[in-house]
């Protein structure tokens, strides 16, 4: 029986739906040639109430704070959540320190860049968000960040850590996340089945 890793992703409030969901499909579909998939995606929220996403969707999440299993791969989001509400929401951010460094592998999406900087997990590293927020960023200590980019890989021997420009490199970031937790060729079989182009 294969061993799957558990994908955790954060929700909230005004959370951008693409910014979940991309990642949620990207890992969900990835499999391998006997349709035996690699992952367990699962949402978290710091109450297991329904969350209001932008523009009014909502969404109910799987588990929170004191009830999930333990996360592989976490992934946090953007939106005007991130950057309006949970950076000053201090159970929220001392979350995501804790889970970012027991994960095997941490993934932002868009202003999600903003709560691992508030966290400190992107001082001292490269790092990417939204372009109308990388001034946002760069307002924090010792992040190198970098503009017209899809993704920064930042890893190095402590953690793997990766961050994404805005929403819909969110899809572009996780499959280059599923290239380097299982390998290329089922990262380009799961981009073929969603139809998009990773070149």
């Amino acid at each position: 029986m294969m061993l799957k890793r558990t994908v955790g992703i954060l929700l909230f409030n005004e959370v951008e739906v693409l910014d979940f969901a991309g990642p949620f499909e990207v890992f969900s579909l990835a499999e391998n040639a006997a349709n035996n998939k690699y992952f367990d995606v699962i949402t978290i929220a710091e109450n297991q109430a329904p969350i209001s996403a932008r523009n009014g969707l909502q969404v109910i999440p799987d588990y929170n704070f004191t009830n999930h299993p333990d996360i592989d791969v976490l992934i946090i989001p953007g939106g005007y959540g991130a950057e309006k509400i949970e950076i000053h929401n201090k159970v929220v951010i001392d979350w995501i320190i804790t889970q970012a460094n027991l994960a095997e592998l941490t993934l932002s999406v868009c202003t999600g860049a903003l709560l691992l900087a508030k966290a400190g997990l992107l001082a001292g590293r490269s790092a990417t968000t939204h372009w109308m927020d990388l001034d946002n960023l760069a307002s924090y200590p010792s992040i190198n960040v970098i503009s017209d980019t899809r993704f920064v890989d930042a890893s190095d021997d402590t953690c793997n850590i990766i961050t994404s420009a805005g929403i819909s490199a969110g899809i572009h970031a996780s499959l280059y996340c599923v290239k380097k937790l299982i390998d290329s060729d089922t990262m380009r079989a799961t981009a073929h089945r969603m139809e998009f182009d990773i070149e």
